[in-house]
């Protein structure tokens, strides 16, 4: 039997339970459940707003629009990224015709705070930092940088459902927060996400922008009172960006199971570290500091990467790399960083398989290919 790099888990039949009740009701849209999954969100993490959304891509959109909009940045003002990454983190920069500017990571594959600084120039705005595999890396020293230069953060938490740092769910200290519930995260849906502003006017501005800036959506001017509930203004030129109630309902069963299912994910790396850690050729990514991560990856560093690959596949085993050096591409590559670590790691990542359904065994199987052509 083969071993995915991904499979979701579903708990068929509470989800079947929970889509039942909108079917019933005939309310699939923008609505109770939305309403529901925002609020036990908000629960979960301790953040203060939490507005659910259509995805991640669209939620790293909407940080920027609305903080550009909001501080009055120009075309072509800049935001510190990472090229380490998935190519939506900068698209979404791209998105608002500001202009990402490329820093170099750290051995936990997140922003190094040493050339994040040397990167911050006249015309720099914004820091996005990715908290990849759910790793927490740095991410205090850059939120101390943001505040000395007066810069924006936005956390690219994709990876990050269930990470805590220092006892904590993350998201403090970033101007807005994006996560990812997309089909093979750690809190799977079909498709969709959460933005969690830190001020309140910001997410007051996202829920009119998701529904095509419409200043009263369909289900307020539904369920609310009086002859005139129908009537909305639009204030501005939005998106439909909003998340329905469908992929609410499979967050909402999903939300209470998180910790326990990365507190396993956890168990696999434990397990993946103590197989690997003698093995040649083989370099293991660390955890950050008091970083209690939701381990969505687990990357090694391998030579001869291809090779690797090719002997896991004739073993039915389907690894994944995350991510290629977004410099590679020609859209990005005004910034080639060929001498960066993030190419160089770029080059040699491999993802193992990291799922609910690997188990001890598999592990086994797993460290003991890439144990026999890592030691040749």
């Amino acid at each position: 039997m083969s071993i995915q790099l991904f499979v979701p888990k579903f708990r068929v039949d509470e989800c079947l339970n929970e889509v039942k009740e909108c079917l019933e009701k005939g309310w699939t849209g923008l609505g109770y459940k939305t309403v529901e999954i925002e609020e036990e969100w908000k629960k979960y993490t301790g953040l203060e707003h939490a507005h659910f959304i259509s995805s991640a891509t669209a939620g790293l959109h909407l940080a920027l629009y609305v903080l550009r909009k909001r501080y009055g940045w120009s075309d072509g003002d800049e935001v510190i990224s990472t090229s380490l990454t998935f190519v939506s983190t900068n698209h979404a920069i791209k998105y608002c015709n500001l202009m990402p500017v490329f820093a170099d990571v750290d051995d936990h594959l997140c922003l190094d705070p040493i050339d994040v600084e040397k990167k911050i120039g006249a015309n720099t705005r914004a820091i996005i930092f990715v908290g990849i595999a759910g790793n927490t890396g740095q991410f205090n020293k850059i939120v101390e940088l943001c505040r000395k230069h007066n810069l924006k953060l936005v956390l690219d938490a994709a990876h990050m459902a269930g990470t805590r740092l220092e006892g904590k769910h993350v998201g403090p200290g970033a101007d807005a927060t994006v996560f990812s519930f997309q089909a093979v995260k750690n809190l799977p849906t079909a498709d969709s996400g959460m933005i969690c502003f830190a001020e309140r006017e910001d997410d007051e501005v996202v829920r009119k922008l998701t529904w095509l800036g419409i200043n009263k959506d369909t289900f307020s001017r539904t369920v609310g009172k009086g002859a005139y509930k129908w009537k909305y203004d639009v204030e501005d030129i939005g998106f439909k960006y909003h998340g329905n109630s469908i992929m609410a309902s499979l967050a909402l069963v999903g939300l209470k199971y998180l910790d326990n299912d990365n507190a396993y994910r956890r168990q696999l790396a434990s397990w993946y570290r103590h197989g690997l850690a003698s093995v040649s050729g083989v370099d293991l990514i660390p955890i950050a500091p008091d970083c209690e991560s939701s381990t969505h990856l687990f990357q090694i560093l391998v030579e001869e990467r291809d090779r690797v690959i090719m002997a896991l596949n004739d073993h039915e085993i389907y690894p994944g790399v995350h991510y290629t050096d977004n410099t590679v591409y020609e859209m990005y590559s005004y910034d080639g960083c060929e001498n960066s670590r993030s190419r160089s790691f770029s080059d040699k990542l491999l993802s193992l398989p990291m799922h609910l359904g690997v188990t001890k065994k598999d592990v086994d199987s797993i460290v003991e290919v890439v144990g026999m052509y890592g030691n040749k």
